[in-house]
């Protein structure tokens, strides 16, 4: 015992949190170096001058409106799966909750690719009919909406888990319905939660591109989001315009991210991604 004592005898703490200081710089100087390379790259005349763009103002316009039609039926199917995955056990409920994970995993080129082949057999077909989707801009909300659904369902599980079930069986013992103890109950409870899933999903859409390229093509003024109008701009030698939209991307993804810390629930969400 006395030579183990002397084995595991105190030392200084200072060498394990230099090196564990200098790995975490390193890796933040990297994040802002690439940042403020870009911003030295171009001067901010030539930043506005490239946003003044009538390209460049379409798919601003088109990327939020895509991206807040993305976020509103990524919600609409993450609140009940998030749901029914907290709180119940349920016949193939694993597959179930891998399955959810593919869209996450997969690269998303292979998921544009599957899109449009979905599109092309019968059922698509038959859509097609009442409604174009491939290359247009529906194709944009879908391509977008497979892919932040998937983070948007996670966010909503753990905001979910988080919740004491004793406070819905009261309500159930008090004579609410299932419904009425969700909606009263359960939902003021997941508040912030549905902010996070909403913010993350909106960020996850707005940087959506290869799924896009795929299914939706890169055509201007008709399916041109700003991820597609940097791989535009920098095909054409445009690399000005390039480097002010990606700056304009990394503005609203850090403001995005900002306002998820601030609701101060995205630590044990982000854990799960």
């Amino acid at each position: 015992m006395s030579n183990l004592n002397r084995n595991f005898k105190k030392k200084s703490d200072k060498p394990f949190f230099i090196i564990m200081g200098v790995i975490s710089i390193t890796y933040v100087v990297l994040i802002l170096s690439m940042i403020l390379a870009d911003l030295n790259f171009t001067t901010w005349n030539e930043i506005l001058s490239s946003l003044k763009s009538r390209e460049i103002q379409y798919a601003i316009k088109l990327s939020l409106f895509s991206c807040t039609i993305t976020t509103i039926l990524s919600l609409l199917v993450a609140v009940p799966i998030g749901y029914l995955l907290s709180h119940y056990n349920f016949p193939g409920k694993k597959v179930m909750d891998t399955i959810l994970d593919i869209p996450i995993i997969l690269p998303p080129l292979v998921i544009g690719l599957s899109l449009l082949i979905l599109f092309q057999t019968p059922p698509g077909r038959f859509i097609e009919r009442f409604i174009s989707v491939t290359y247009a801009i529906p194709s944009i909300i879908l391509a977008q909406f497979m892919v932040a659904s998937a983070f948007a369902i996670r966010a909503m599980n753990v905001s979910f888990a988080q919740i004491n079930p004793r406070q819905e069986q009261v309500a159930l013992t008090l004579g609410c319905s299932r419904y009425q103890a969700f909606r009263y109950v359960v939902l003021p409870e997941v508040r912030t939660g549905i902010l996070t899933a909403a913010s993350l999903a909106w960020a996850r859409a707005l940087g959506e591109f290869g799924p896009i390229l795929i299914f939706s093509g890169a055509t201007r003024m008709r399916t041109e989001v700003l991820p597609t109008t940097v791989f535009l701009e920098m095909s054409v030698g445009n690399i000005e315009a390039a480097v002010a939209v990606s700056l304009l991307m990394i503005a609203a993804a850090f403001a995005v991210l900002l306002l998820i810390r601030m609701l101060g629930n995205d630590q044990n969400i982000l854990k799960t991604i």
